[in-house]
Formats: structure tokens, sequence, C-alpha cells
């Protein structure tokens, strides 16, 4: 991994939200949104050095650029988004340290991660956000707010998961928040919206209009059904 850093934000104790590209995107849905709802600025960079994969461009091949950015605004650092995340072991523990390394650099108390939750319940247009925590006492508060958390026992992999494991073993507050979803092969908006809402109960933050992810979400819907309408016939 290569690490850059273009500039020291002015942010004491800030709420650190990190997620990167998950099944649903989900966790890039969430970063970008806000990315762009709170008008957040650069100001560290992560780039690897291992491609996880490569584009056939039809007879030759391209190495794509991965690549991550620290954004912060007032109150807030966000990391991730973009497109994938490191599928070596190393670099994706490299990558969680150097999130902690900023959360402890300005003095962050909460680390909040975002991902999407496979089910096969049918909720329709209301998914539930389950959340998971690192300590039994935020699993009280978090129950105290009338908040679901996730009903079984399961293993969290990749970056949406790791993270919380590194914010315990640094006795940083971790949050998890998982947002239910069908079909993991298409972005799921409304995974996306109903972890937002969660979030703003939990960090007493407005985080955007999220209306706009529900015209996302018929969007996206609607050129499923009829994909699949075309495909039947």
């Amino acid at each position: 991994m290569e690490f850059e850093n273009t500039r020291n934000p002015d942010v004491e104790k800030p709420i650190i939200i990190a997620a990167m590209q998950d099944m649903g995107n989900v966790g890039s849905i969430v970063v970008n949104f806000i990315n762009k709802s709170l008008g957040t600025a650069q100001f560290r960079s992560v780039r690897s050095t291992k491609p996880s994969f490569i584009y056939d461009k039809g007879g030759y091949i391209d190495i794509p650029e991965e690549k991550w950015e620290f954004r912060y605004a007032k109150d807030f650092i966000i990391f991730g988004g973009g497109r994938g995340q490191p599928q070596d072991n190393q670099e994706l523990n490299e990558l969680c340290q150097d999130v902690i390394n900023v959360a402890k650099q300005y003095d962050a108390k909460f680390i909040y991660t975002v991902g999407g939750y496979h089910t096969t319940r049918k909720f329709g247009k209301s998914p539930t956000t389950y959340v998971t925590t690192t300590s039994q006492e935020l699993l009280k508060l978090v129950e105290n707010l009338g908040i679901e958390t996730t009903p079984t026992e399961s293993v969290i992999t990749g970056f949406n998961g790791l993270i919380l494991g590194y914010a315990k073993l640094n006795e940083i507050n971790g949050i998890g928040l998982y947002g239910e979803l069908l079909e993991p092969r298409i972005p799921q908006y409304r995974a996306a919206k109903t972890i937002l809402e969660t979030l703003e109960k939990l960090t007493y933050q407005k985080l955007g209009n999220l209306s706009e992810l529900d015209m996302k979400a018929e969007a996206i819907e609607n050129r499923f059904k009829s994909d699949k309408y075309s495909n039947d016939i």
C-alpha cells in the first residue's frame, strides 16, 4: 500500500465512518452519499500496489488504479467508497491499521462501518438495518435506542467487518451497520437509505436528503425487472 497525506485537517474528536465497496455496493453508496452531502475535502489517499483484478479491453489488458480517500468535514472523517477493496490479506490489514492510526491522531472516539446484510426475508421496500458493536456496553446503548441488532451469529469478512476488530483491539468504540438486501449483484439504495437513517439516529447528525436514494432505488429496480422480463421471454 502507498499512503499520501496532502493536508492536516483541523478536526478534533471526529466521528469516523469507514466503509468500502461490498455486496450491493452498499458501503460505497453510503460513503459516496455522505461525502457529496457534507461537501467533504480530501486530506489523505491510499493506493493499492497489488491489483485484485484486471480489465480485458478486447485483445489487451489494462490494470485499474485502486485508490481510496480519507475526506473530512466538520465533526467527521470519512474513509473509503469508490471501487473494490484489497483482496490481499496483508494489504487489508495494513489498511485497517491506517484507519486506526488516523483515528488515534485525531482522537476519534467512534468508528462506524456499514455494509450489506444478505437475507432471504421478504421485506418489500423496507429493509432493516442490523447493528453490531464492539462491547456489551455499546450494545445496551443501541438497544435502548430501539435499534435492531444482528439476529444471529455470523462471520463478517472484508474491510467492513475487520475494521471493527481493529477498533476493539485498540480500545476505540466501533459500530457496524448492515442493511438487508436480497440481490447482491445490483446496487442496493434502499439498504443504504435505512443505514443512513440509523446513522443519523446514532450520531444525532443530519447526513443529507435521503429521498434521492428512493428515486435511485426505483430506477434500479425497474431496470432489473425489465431485464429479468426480457430474459424470461
